[in-house]
């Protein structure tokens, strides 16, 4: 992860900060390098934070010091969905939350009492899927799987409510 020193200035930050790998998605996607955008990407690398929607990323940006609006996160998280360096999902929840892109495919296993997001691959629903798709005279491109249910152990987060 990048850190921003409050020493340092801002166009040395900016510049730093355009060196580093991630960043390099930034540019290829022809996006500028700002501030909040590479606070939100840094902040989007951490695996903790797959799976997270815009208001809670927005907290998370206030709980580390930043500035940032809500707004603007709405708007970069949007503008990294249509550079494909964001997945969006619409889980049952009805809010959207979003993971990394770079992440090798899986499906989503989600808990309709806690939201808990479980990922998961599985070769045999991989392949009956192509299966399926073949025998319609489809070629598939992409696909998205969620499963949704319940907890049924003591880790979910709201099972008592």
């Amino acid at each position: 992860m990048i850190r921003l020193s409050t020493d340092e200035p801002m166009g040395s930050a900016i510049k730093r900060l355009a060196m580093t790998d991630g960043n390099q998605a930034l540019k290829k996607a022809g996006l500028k390098i700002t501030l909040p955008r590479v606070k939100i990407l840094e902040l989007m690398q951490d695996p903790a934070n797959q799976h997270i929607s815009a208001e809670d990323l927005y907290k998370k940006l206030l709980e580390i010091g930043e500035e940032i609006g809500l707004a603007t996160v709405y708007r970069v998280l949007n503008q990294f969905d249509d550079a494909g360096i964001l997945n969006r999902h619409h889980f049952e929840s009805g809010k959207a939350v979003f993971e990394m892109s770079t992440q090798q495919h899986h499906d989503h296993l989600v808990c309709l009492t806690c939201d808990k997001v479980i990922e998961f691959t599985d070769e045999v629903i991989e392949r009956r899927q192509d299966e399926i798709a073949m025998r319609h005279n489809i070629k598939l491109t992409h696909h998205s799987l969620y499963l949704y249910g319940h907890c049924t152990n003591d880790t979910c987060d709201h099972a008592d409510e």
